[in-house]
This record gives C-alpha cells, structure tokens and sequence, in this order.
C-alpha cells in the first residue's frame, strides 16, 4: 500500500493498542485498521517469549511475572513507533490496568481500543478457531483477570456484535469524532 486510504483522511497518527481478550477479534480488526490507515502493525502475540507460549498452550494461564517481559517487548515497539512519528498498531490483550499503565506511561500517543464482546460470542469463536496456541479453556482466567479501562483512561471502546467492517468502521469514526474534535 502507498498511504492510507480516504477513510482515515482526518485521523492524525498515534499508536493503537487493540485490547481484549482472545477471541475478541483483535488481530481481525487490527489487520483492517492497517490496510486502512498503512501504519505499521506487529500482531503482539509474535512478541511473547517461548516459555509464555509453551505455558498457554499447555492450558497455563499466564502470571503478571510471565507477562512484564512481554508487556516490556510491546512497550518497546510502541517506542519506535512514537520516535518514527508515523502511527502504528498493536495488538495485545492488555487486560490489567497496570499493563496498560506500562504501555502508555509517559505518552499520550497510545490508544486503547478495548474491543467488548459477550462471552457467549467469545465462547463461540473459540470453539472454531484453529492453528492458535491459546485453548478455549483459558477464556474464563482471561476474563477474571480483564478490568475494562476505566473513564480516565481515553480508551475507544467497541461493543462487538457486528460485523467486522461495522466493527472497523465504528473505530475509525471514534477515532476520528471522538478524539480529533
């Protein structure tokens, strides 16, 4: 892609946290955000060191001593991105306020989209999906574990009921009239 296309014309670049837990879509939505706005994306489970992916697969929910590491690796690509000054997206689960605490400390260029999504849809999605490390039955310790973003943290949330282009077109435009105006 040369450069982005009409749809994000309006929206300054900054770098986009696509949030939630898994089966959430993230990944889906942040791939359609990218061949939107032609920022940069890393799919944030790519960062996660092998001992955390070994222990997800094996059915282990992760501990806040396994994830500071990996929270560190995404901080660091949200850097490069703010010091390149072009936006960027990044997907990662975020689902404690302290790891969002880490990725935007100091900046106010980091975006959370918190992407919502009942738990029956959740349940469904991933019961099809196929090829991931992450099984089914770590759902429930993921939502134990989410504290949606409160108020004061500026996070964009998107109710997931849609369809993935209603759920794109729905961040653009937050993204847009929410935060530009």
């Amino acid at each position: 892609m040369t450069g982005p296309l009409p749809q994000a014309e309006g929206i300054r670049p900054r770098v986009l946290v696509i949030m939630g837990v898994s089966g959430s879509g993230k990944t889906t939505v942040a791939e359609g955000l990218h061949n939107i706005l032609g920022w940069p994306y890393q799919e944030g489970d790519l960062l996660h060191p092998k001992a955390n992916v070994d222990k997800m697969a094996a059915g282990i929910p992760l501990t806040d001593e396994d994830r500071w590491p990996w929270l560190a690796l995404c901080r660091q690509w949200i850097d490069a991105r703010i010091a390149e000054g072009g936006g960027g997206i990044l997907t990662c689960s975020a689902l404690k306020r302290a790891y969002r605490d880490v990725l935007r400390q100091g900046t106010d260029q980091v975006v959370f989209v918190y992407l919502k999504v009942p738990e029956p849809i959740l349940q469904a999605r991933l019961a099809r999906r196929k090829g991931h490390y992450m099984p089914p039955s770590l759902l429930p310790s993921q939502l134990a574990t989410l504290e949606e973003p409160a108020p004061d943290e500026h996070a964009l949330v998107i109710d997931i009921e849609s369809t993935v282009a209603e759920v794109i077109a729905a961040t653009l435009g937050q993204l847009k009239y929410k935060l530009e105006n």
